[in-house]
């Protein structure tokens, strides 16, 4: 199948990403772990830029940004130099940006997706280092603020921005591309996506490859595609009504669900770049190969080993892969013996499957367990041990437990604060699989009370069958397997 993208859509994305794994920002020694900090202190003359303080750039920065450069399998300039990009707006204290212009440190990269037709190639134009501005808190909605305060604590944190090509077609591989490239970074170890601010996007889409309109600071991918939805079917009508799409920014209310016309579309000369006079220009190309030692097993290679090593499916691989702390806990599993593909199964399918049902999101893995945190309230959170998967997968490949009951521990473990082991569950939920006799006996009472069911099933109504097999489940709290309860009610009717 081929993608014939009737709408003619094009999206590039601009993804500003902090690199709030380093302990200090790019310009100053002042701390990166703000986020729980009351406003305006972690600042320094520096990052407040009061006359007289200079820049001294972060050695790491530049290691990092060569890092994901290298991931991107982009290509990395021998020399690069930064520069002033000039704007007055209240969050940026100089009233000017230092970042990269003409120089960017990383070039002609690309990232393969699951695209509408197969996978899909998104090109990347550049990547480059740039240092983060203030903080606005609008009082109320940006519409109608009666006011705005300004937090300066993110002011000077290392930023890199990756510009793609518009080659995404819908919104639905935008938000593909943005789930890619998150995994790569939590795989570099440079980036925590669970916390505030960490990637804004800027999205760029025009329809009937027309005239583009940006989307400023969307701070979700789910909102990234939410945003673009509106957008492309707000163009469309306007063309649809004669009119002209014009070059414009504008912001996404993520409580609308909305976007709405901040200002016309600005040029790079509006910037009015110059060389930083305070940061020398760099030459980089010697650092290229250490950098280049310390990359790790990226996703897609560790996906294809997951496949070789462990023969599990490519869908299940795709999954567990998905997140470099679930692929570090699930071999952690495997590591302990039990069977590579009923963990997987139980892992990505179920396990995987419950978190995000719960809006839950894996926050960290220490070798013995997984922990997560509520996506929109990190009070919530738990966590699962390595021996608890290991239990539970075991129970359930020596036939002891149903695959019924093995969710029913899993959801009680995700549910509850107090640390139990499967078995423990098991015992006091009475989870353990029926004995044989338990589930005959089921299944007769279970035929003897139901005769209508029973006729309905015999004349064709196969439906009725899933009736009786629940009733037996009943009898049985659950305990039974459903497909040796389904067989037996068969061979009873049957014969």
């Amino acid at each position: 199948m081929v993608y014939e993208n009737p709408d003619g859509v094009r999206i590039g994305l601009e993804i500003h990403i902090q690199l709030n794994k380093l302990k200090t920002k790019m310009f100053c020694g002042c701390s990166t772990d703000y986020h729980n900090a009351a406003p305006n202190t972690h600042t320094c003359p520096v990052c407040l830029g009061l006359p007289g303080a200079l820049p001294v750039l972060n050695k790491k920065v530049v290691e990092a940004a060569i890092k994901v450069g290298l991931a991107l399998e982009g290509e990395i300039a021998e020399e690069t130099q930064f520069h002033r990009k000039n704007y007055f707006y209240p969050d940026l204290p100089k009233g000017y940006q230092i970042t990269q212009y003409d120089f960017p440190i990383v070039s002609n990269g690309k990232i393969v997706i699951e695209g509408e037709d197969g996978e899909h190639t998104v090109g990347i134009t550049r990547a480059h280092m740039e240092e983060d501005p203030g903080k606005l808190v609008h009082i109320g909605s940006i519409e109608k603020s009666k006011g705005v305060l300004i937090d300066y604590n993110r002011s000077g944190v290392s930023l890199i921005e990756t510009v793609t090509e518009p080659d995404m077609r819908s919104p639905k591989e935008a938000r593909r591309f943005l789930d890619k490239f998150r995994n790569i970074l939590e795989y570099l170890d440079v980036f925590d996506g669970n916390l505030e601010g960490a990637m804004r996007v800027d999205a760029n889409v025009s329809v009937h490859w027309g005239t583009r309109v940006e989307v400023k600071n969307i701070s979700s991918h789910k909102g990234v595609e939410r945003a673009l939805l509106y957008e492309i079917m707000r163009q469309k009508n306007v063309i649809r009504r004669g009119g002209k799409v014009s070059q414009e920014t504008r912001h996404f209310d993520e409580g609308r669900g909305v976007t709405l016309s901040m200002r016309t579309k600005e040029e790079a000369e509006d910037y009015r770049y110059f060389r930083e006079p305070d940061l020398m220009p760099m030459r980089i190309t010697d650092w290229i190969p250490a950098v280049k030692e310390t990359l790790p097993e990226l996703p897609d290679a560790k996906r294809t080993r997951f496949i070789e090593q462990y023969g599990i499916t490519d869908m299940h691989a795709k999954s567990l892969t998905s997140k470099i702390m679930l692929a570090d806990f699930y071999e952690g599993v495997c590591a302990k013996g039990v069977d590579p593909k009923i963990a997987a199964t139980w892992t990505a399918d179920v396990f995987l499957g419950e978190l995000n049902y719960r809006d839950l999101a894996i926050s960290s893995y220490d070798g013995e367990k997984i922990g997560f945190i509520h996506a929109k309230d990190p009070r919530i959170k738990n966590s699962i041990k390595v021996s608890d998967m290991v239990e539970l997968v075991n129970l359930f490949a020596e036939g002891k437990i149903s695959d019924r009951a093995a969710v029913e521990v899993i959801r009680t473990m995700l549910d509850t604060a107090e640390e139990k082991t499967p078995s423990q569950i098991i015992e006091e939920k009475g989870l353990f699989k029926a004995e044989d006799d338990l589930v005959t006996k089921a299944v007769a009472e279970t035929i003897a009370e139901n005769e209508a069911a029973v006729q309905d099933y015999l004349g064709g109504t196969e439906k009725s069958l899933n009736f009786l097999v629940g009733q037996v489940m009943k009898k049985t709290k659950g305990t039974a397997d459903a497909k040796t309860a389904r067989d037996l009610i068969i061979k009873e009717l049957k014969g």
